[in-house]
């Protein structure tokens, strides 16, 4: 990013990649209309790029966001809906990128939980885990995996096209939750916490929080601070106090909304069991609208707007309803939606001292 560009070039904004949630392609209205969750964040040419839903690669194109522009992929926790599209970025990105001199991409996540999360009081008997000698890979370890599964690919193209490894342009690193919260995936998953620096250049400054979205864990929301501006992205998780101070007075807060009366009819068709144990699942680990909006207003947020969004064909009425509760500016973006925000009141020299704090 060259020091001669314009102030008004570094105007941040988000980009609503995606804004369907959910381990699901949406049927019913409006169909195939919002794509997995995935949200560009964009200061001047750099852009930073939270959870990688499927379709994520696509709407970068059409966003005009080229995969050399990022400088980082923050990934909230690594459900399959915020993820499953991380070996698509990397195997398909490697081949975007023709500057030898690209700098490393930064992919950063949870990492490996190193326990089974309880099995649900619903079970009928205890279910068998997959890969029970590493079940909970972390993020470095998925990224490897995933570029494992692709050898033959890759090496065909590193071999005989003599492309770079895709190793040299993408770097996966694992979040470390600090000792002191008394984090623990299953007895203490969401400590009351300060948030913490986890990502810092000359733009952004990122901060964490764990949120609640059990039964996985580490669940994160980062917030972005630019010296024009701040958008905080909630991640999944149910109304959490540690969200709130990490919004606070931020510009732009996106928030996960979940419809629950959908949730009520949604697995009527299940056995009782699987229903049921789905059902607490909603209500413990996601947010209505109304909720939402909550949260907007004791953070003090300037703007909220409604993201992940389940189901992903909603009437968009019902997610008016968090106007009810939030009486700031409230969007319910479409994909490739843009949404400014600024505020005059930042400075460069403020985000040196926050993150020396």
């Amino acid at each position: 990013m060259s020091v001669t560009q314009s102030e008004s070039d570094l105007t941040p904004h988000v980009v609503t990649l995606g804004t369907a949630g959910g381990p699901r392609w949406w049927k019913g209205p409006s169909q195939g209309e919002r794509a997995g969750i995935a949200t560009a964040v964009v200061v001047g040419e750099a852009v930073y790029v939270v959870d990688v839903g499927h379709g994520v690669g696509r709407n970068l194109m059409l966003a005009g966001l080229d995969i050399p522009r990022i400088r980082g992929i923050f990934l909230t926790h690594l459900h399959s809906d915020h993820t499953v599209d991380l070996a698509g970025m990397t195997v398909f990105g490697f081949m975007n990128i023709t500057d030898p001199g690209q700098r490393p991409i930064r992919i950063l996540g949870p990492g490996n939980r190193g326990v089974l999360p309880p099995v649900s009081p619903r079970a009928v008997r205890s279910p068998d885990p997959l890969f029970p000698d590493n079940p909970t890979l972390g993020t470095q370890e998925m990224v490897s995996t995933l570029l494992h599964a692709y050898s033959t690919d890759i090496n065909d193209r590193v071999l005989d096209a003599l492309r770079p490894s895709p190793l040299e342009f993408f770097r996966a690193e694992d979040i470390v939750v600090p000792n002191e919260t008394g984090f623990h995936p299953n007895d203490n998953p969401t400590p009351v916490m300060e948030p913490f620096q986890i990502y810092r250049d000359d733009l952004v400054i990122v901060t964490a929080t764990l949120v609640q979205h059990p039964p996985i864990a580490p669940a994160f929301a980062f917030r972005f601070d630019t010296a024009h501006g701040s958008v905080t992205i909630s991640g999944d998780t149910a109304p959490c106090d540690n969200l709130v101070r990490l919004a606070r007075d931020t510009d732009l807060l996106l928030h996960e909304a979940i419809d629950f009366d959908w949730v009520r009819q949604a697995y009527a068709h299940e056995q009782s069991n699987v229903a049921q144990a789905s059902i607490d699942h909603h209500h413990k680990s996601h947010t209505s609208p109304e909720q939402a909006g909550e949260i907007a207003s004791r953070a003090g947020a300037r703007a909220l707007a409604l993201h992940h969004l389940v189901p992903g064909t909603a009437d968009p009425q019902v997610w008016r309803a968090a106007e009810n509760t939030f009486t700031g500016p409230v969007h319910v973006p479409n994909d490739l939606d843009i949404i400014p925000f600024t505020h005059s009141g930042y400075s460069v020299a403020a985000l040196a001292e926050q993150a020396t704090r």
